[in-house]
C-alpha cells in the first residue's frame, strides 16, 4: 500500500504541472477536492455507507480538511507556478520531519529519540543544500514557492497527527476520506470563485482537464482511500514515509514529460534527506545492528571452537 500511494502522489505533482498551465491555483484546487469528494460519496453510496451527521466528526473533518487538503493543496499548486515539480516533490518530502517533531508533543507513543533528532538535523540541512545560497539573498519568487511547499509539509504533518483519532471515533477510512474532502469543498470553493473567477477565464485545453481529472480520481480519491487504511493501522510517522519514495516517480515523470531539470544541489539535498528518514525510521539501521551483533556472536563462537 505505501508503494502503491507514492506511486499515486508522484503523479499528483506532474498533473500539478500540466493543470497550472491552464488554470490558476484555487481553481485547480477547488476542482481537485471537489470532483475527489462527489466520486467517494457515490462509492459510500454503492457500499450502502453512511457518513454520520455528529457535529463532532463533521468538526474534525473539517480541520482534517484544512490541514490535509486546502492548505497545503494550494500552497503546493501556488509553489509549482515558480519551481519543477520534481522539485516540490522533494521539498515535500520534509513532511515526516515535521511530524516526527509534532507528534513528539501530541502523541503519547511517537517520541524523538537521539537518532530521530540526528535524522532531523540531517533532512534540515537538506533542505538548506536544496534552496542553496539563494536563501541568504532577497527572497525571490523561487525561493518563496520553496518556502510554501515547506508550509505545505509542515501542514501535512498536522494533518498526519490530527487524523490518528478517526479510528478511535470508530470512523472508516473510506468515510474519513470522504468527510474531509466534502469540507475541503466547502472552503475552497467560495475562495477559487472569490479570487479566481473561473468565468472569466479562457477555457483550458483537454491536456489540462486530463491532468485536473487524474489529479482528483486518482492522486486524490483513491490516494485518500489507501491514506486513512495506513494511517489507522501504521502510524503518523510512518505513513507518511511515502514521501521517501514519491520524489523519485516525481523527478523522473518532471524530466520524461515536462522536460524539467533540476539543479546538482537538489539532489545532493534529496540524499540529506533519505539519510534522515532513514534514521527516523530506525529500522533499517536496527538491522544492520543486529547483523553486526549476530556476526560478532558467530566469530567468537568458532573462534572459540577452534
Amino acid at each position: 500500500m505505501l508503494v502503491a500511494l507514492s506511486v499515486l502522489w508522484s503523479g499528483s505533482f506532474f498533473f500539478i504541472g500540466v493543470a497550472v498551465r491552464g488554470l490558476p491555483p484555487f481553481t485547480i484546487v477547488a476542482l481537485r477536492v471537489t470532483i475527489a469528494a462527489a466520486v467517494l460519496a457515490l462509492v459510500l453510496r454503492a457500499t450502502g455507507v453512511h457518513i454520520p451527521r455528529s457535529r463532532r466528526l463533521w468538526t474534525s473533518f473539517l480541520i482534517m480538511g484544512l490541514f490535509n487538503n486546502a492548505i497545503p493543496f494550494s500552497l503546493i499548486v501556488w509553489g509549482q507556478t515558480h519551481i519543477a515539480s520534481g522539485l516540490a516533490a522533494i521539498l515535500n518530502a520534509t513532511t515526516p520531519f515535521f511530524t516526527v517533531i509534532i507528534a513528539n508533543f501530541l502523541t503519547a507513543d511517537e517520541k524523538l529519540t537521539g537518532a530521530r533528532l540526528l535524522g532531523i538535523l540531517i533532512g534540515f540541512g537538506g533542505v538548506v543544500v536544496i534552496i542553496g545560497p539563494a536563501i541568504l539573498n532577497e527572497l525571490g519568487a523561487n525561493v518563496l514557492a520553496q518556502v510554501a511547499v515547506l508550509g505545505a509539509s509542515l501542514s501535512y504533518a498536522f494533518a498526519g497527527v490530527f487524523g490518528r483519532r478517526f479510528q478511535r471515533m470508530g470512523v472508516s477510512p473510506l468515510v474519513t476520506a470522504d468527510g474531509q474532502l466534502i469540507a475541503s469543498s466547502a472552503l475552497l470553493i467560495p475562495v477559487a470563485l472569490l479570487v479566481n473567477r473561473p468565468w472569466t477565464l479562457t477555457m483550458p485545453g483537454p491536456d489540462v482537464w486530463a491532468a485536473v481529472t487524474g489529479l482528483a480520481l486518482l492522486s486524490t480519491a483513491l490516494a485518500y482511500i489507501i491514506y486513512f487504511r495506513l494511517l489507522a493501522t501504521a502510524g503518523a510517522t510512518n505513513v507518511l514515509l511515502v514521501t521517501l519514495l514519491v520524489p523519485v516517480g516525481a523527478v523522473m515523470l518532471g524530466a520524461t514529460f515536462l522536460g524539467e531539470e533540476l539543479a546538482a544541489r537538489a539532489f545532493v539535498g534529496m540524499g540529506f534527506l533519505v539519510l534522515g528518514l532513514v534514521m527516523i525510521d530506525g529500522r533499517l539501521l536496527a538491522a544492520l545492528r543486529r547483523r553486526i551483533q549476530l556476526e560478532r556472536r558467530t566469530k567468537r563462537l568458532t573462534g572459540g571452537a577452534g
